[in-house]
């Protein structure tokens, strides 16, 4: 199986080196985003979020720490200046960008469709059918409805019942979390019942904007040199090996 990895990168975007890079950056995180950043069984923090901020720090030549907040006080932490960038998946709100300015997309969470036994391909762009599991309420049973209304969506009151309901025969193709997917397909649970239809689903009114370091708006030579470290990350295939190591069973 191949896995796609993602990129972010703008190629019109400029990598040149800041002239006076940071000397330090204290970066601001939760640990209780797997798996991106958590504890591991010796309680140490780790994740994808984690490694992602030593290479940064490393091509910048800077040093590097790491606080950890609740994830709902870190952005008064860091107007508090406490922290010098969040690096924990905050929602870029219309507030927050009143007062934040935000790096380069690094991850984008898509959505996903996965067949069932039995179903060899699907398209939802084709009449079809095939009965599609959805959590109930979610935001990609909305976008279904809004994009393929002729499809017959079956929803259920949570993701993993609608898992569930795939890996029994009571639907034929689920859509849902490609990442939570992608750890449920490499599951025990799933048992190697299905696999993913090709192709993310990206569209950001539903599936939000992505992952992004957060740093106060007057910071600019900071903003200036993260972007050029993520991109410096993403094309010496640092990135890549990042992907690998935290998500086996690619989402893209």
């Amino acid at each position: 199986m191949t896995i796609v990895i993602p990129n972010f990168r703008d190629p019109r975007a400029l990598a040149e080196r800041p002239a006076q890079p940071p000397e330090k950056i204290e970066f601001l995180a939760s640990d209780d985003f797997p798996p991106f950043s958590f504890r591991d069984p010796q309680g140490r923090l780790t994740g994808f979020n984690v490694d992602l901020a030593r290479a940064v720090c490393e091509e910048l030549g800077a040093s590097c720490s790491l606080r950890v907040k609740a994830f709902e006080a870190l952005p008064d932490a860091l107007m508090a200046g406490e922290g010098d960038a969040i690096l924990s998946g905050l929602a870029k709100t219309e507030a927050l960008r009143r007062e934040m300015a935000f790096s380069d997309t690094y991850m984008r969470l898509p959505a996903r469709f996965v067949l069932g036994q039995g179903t060899d391909s699907f398209d939802p762009n084709m009449p079809s059918a095939k009965r599609i599991s959805v959590e109930a309420g979610s935001r990609h049973e909305a976008f279904l409805k809004a994009a393929f209304p002729g499809l017959a969506v079956e929803p259920f009151p949570t993701a993993g019942e609608a898992r569930a309901a795939l890996k029994e025969g009571k639907a034929d193709v689920h859509f849902g979390d490609g990442m939570a997917l992608s750890f449920w397909l490499a599951s025990k649970e799933a048992d190697g019942c299905c696999r993913f239809a090709p192709g993310p689903w990206l569209e950001p009114r539903y599936f939000g904007d992505g992952l992004s370091i957060a740093l106060r708006r007057d910071d600019q030579a900071l903003l200036d040199a993260l972007n050029y470290a993520l991109r410096q990350v993403q094309d010496k295939g640092i990135y890549g090996e990042l992907y690998l190591r935290y998500f086996p069973v690619g989402f893209y």
